[in-house]
């Protein structure tokens, strides 16, 4: 009688019957059947194939611990799934914690600066909710006096700012700066050139466009009115010194201050801005109503005109 080894090969059982001729028959196990299948998983697929051996080779030892490490290996080199990120909508949050809300509860000192923007814009966009959208504009300008300070293409240019928002926070810092001029507490002063860069620079440096703009200045130089007088080429406009004066005139001023940019970034005076400087000082002086300086903004500096004597010979 003949005997199958024990264990079969590439299988742990194996169940031995004898026959009707007295041959001895080794029937299939089910792990026998399993090895002839192929597997359905592809990424376990190059184990199956490593560990297949030649017919009669014997099995290795270490063939088993060698199958689970590449098993384990396999499942390592699988990238692992980012978890989802929740974000949460204004209309999502409880009712105390809106800003509308906040605001009517707390009163409007309670909030952020994101938080009040926020009232103001309304809507957000459909990639972010409103308080996302304000809080991201902060951040892109700044801060509070970035976003007053920027103009309307700058606004509107931000990613969620069509006119309508960019219009509604402009209008809403204009409103501001005329309540501040109309308080004698917080009317700035002017007495020499830093006092004026400090009031127009940080908006009038970043401007794509050349502007002229007027300091209307009470009997102690403090601002009375700070008009915007021109957009586009300053000295290319006749009668543009008689209007100069139109708004000096009607806040009853004693002085002005003329300012102006140059988008190029570089403030050094041309020669008509010192011919319209020599003209707006004849007319003033027909008037009474001096003019306390001319100042050029560039980007990140500024020229004094009457420090240089250009024009205020």
């Amino acid at each position: 009688m003949r005997w199958t080894p024990w264990p079969p090969p590439n299988c742990a059982t194996a169940t031995l019957s004898r026959s009707n001729t007295g041959r001895t028959r080794t029937s299939s196990s089910p792990c026998a059947a399993r090895q002839k299948a192929p597997s359905r998983t592809p990424s376990r697929a190059r184990h199956v194939v490593s560990t297949q051996r030649a017919p009669g080779e014997p099995q290795s030892a270490h063939e088993p611990a060698r199958r689970i490490a590449d098993d384990l290996e396999g499942d390592a080199s699988r990238p692992a799934a980012e978890p989802p990120v929740y974000r949460a909508r204004v209309v999502d949050l409880p009712a105390s914690e809106r800003p509308r809300e906040r605001l009517g509860h707390l009163g409007p000192s309670a909030l952020t600066t994101a938080e009040l923007l926020a009232i103001l814009l309304g809507t957000g966009s459909a990639q972010e909710d409103v308080l996302q959208l304000a809080t991201r504009l902060v951040a892109e300008h700044q801060g509070l006096r970035g976003i007053a300070s920027a103009d309307l293409p700058t606004l509107t240019s931000s990613r969620g700012l069509g006119p309508a928002k960019a219009t509604t926070i402009a209008a809403a810092f204009e409103l501001g700066r005329r309540l501040a001029l109309e308080s004698d507490d917080f009317r700035p002063m002017v007495r020499n050139p830093v006092d004026i860069a400090r009031l127009l620079q940080p908006e009038m440096e970043v401007l794509q466009q050349e502007e002229l703009r007027l300091l209307v200045l009470d009997t102690k130089h403090r601002v009375l009115a700070r008009p915007l007088l021109y957009r586009g080429s300053v000295n290319s406009a006749p009668g543009r010194v008689a209007e100069i004066f139109r708004d000096a005139v009607r806040n009853n001023a004693v002085a002005i201050a003329v300012t102006h940019n140059h988008p190029s970034g570089d403030p050094t005076p041309s020669r008509d801005d010192i011919a319209f400087t020599r003209a707006i000082i004849e007319a003033g002086a027909l008037l009474d109503i001096s003019v306390l300086d001319h100042v050029v903004f560039g980007r990140g500096r500024y020229v004094s005109m009457r420090e240089r004597k250009l024009g205020f010979e």
